[in-house]
């Protein structure tokens, strides 16, 4: 329970640290209102335009009696309607992301200078950069793709898909929100994907603390538009807290850092920092909890 109360917190100290700062607040809200802009255009085409499409797609009811047809028809058009809206709900905040990625990477570049204490960011030609990125969210995708298949079916079991089920898609979003969030973050400091999913899932707890009520309140496209900002200063906060100034990753090409409480096999890299003194100041499980 102590670590779900310290993942809020860093939530409701992310939204702070934007409202210290109304440029860097104002300034992150640009991508989400941009995208904002973009879905509302689209449904009000989708709305204007949706009798027309609904006409098209069905040719096969032209020759109905009008009273039918014109009752098919405009269920059709309530439910592409619907279902455009629905759509827009669940995808706003990837595409807000996948929008604002140059400024999302600037806030929590500035939140990084502003607390101080961050590593300098790999110095990579821009080529490498993208790579790195691509790889990475198809790596991610290709895990969220398998959780939502999953949840799919076991939707369909009954009283489980009506209960347990919902509970935990929010939570699956909610890991994986926080991982896209604090991408940045991780990256550099130089965390390769999978001990970034390593990292989080020791501190399972604290991310679903952070992640969960956030993907509640992003179900609101407005109120993402607002809190967008913040949850990126948040997720920043987030692994600074996870991983202190000291305990950097190893730079060895392809060393994979272990995860917290293992130690490195003989060969490997020298381990992490916050591997060597279960008590040391830089043990992440002594800063976050």
């Amino acid at each position: 329970m102590g670590e779900v109360v310290t993942g809020l917190r860093l939530l409701v100290e992310g939204q702070r640290w934007v409202a210290r700062h109304g440029r860097d607040w104002r300034f992150g809200m640009l991508p989400a209102l941009i995208t904002l802009a973009g879905y509302a255009v689209a449904l009000v085409a989708l709305v204007v335009w949706g009798d027309d499409l609904v006409a098209w797609a069905t040719p096969f009811a032209a020759h109905w009696p009008s009273l039918w047809r014109g009752a098919f028809r405009d269920l059709l058009t309530a439910v592409v309607v619907g279902g455009g809206l629905l759509l827009a709900v669940v995808s706003f905040t990837a595409v807000a992301l996948l929008v604002g990625g140059p400024f999302y990477e600037a806030l929590a570049e500035r939140v990084e200078a502003a607390e101080g204490g961050a590593p300098e960011a790999p110095e990579r030609p821009w080529w490498r950069e993208l790579w790195i990125g691509l790889r990475d969210a198809v790596r991610v995708l290709i895990r969220v793709a398998a959780f939502g298949v999953v949840l799919f079916a076991l939707g369909f079991v009954p009283v489980l898909g009506q209960t347990a089920v919902p509970v935990a898609g929010f939570c699956v979003s909610g890991y994986f929100l926080v991982l896209e969030l604090a991408a940045v973050a991780f990256q550099r400091r130089d965390v390769p994907v999978k001990e970034q999913l390593r990292l989080l899932r020791g501190h399972l707890p604290m991310v679903l603390g952070f992640g969960v009520p956030l993907v509640l309140a992003f179900l609101v496209p407005v109120a993402a538009v607002v809190l967008m900002p913040g949850a990126v200063a948040g997720a920043t906060l987030l692994v600074r807290a996870l991983l202190p100034a000291t305990a950097a990753v190893p730079a060895q090409a392809g060393a994979v850092p272990p995860a917290p409480g293992r130690e490195a096999r003989p060969g490997s890299a020298e381990p992490a920092p916050w591997t060597r003194d279960s008590g040391s100041p830089t043990d992440p499980r002594r800063q976050v909890m």
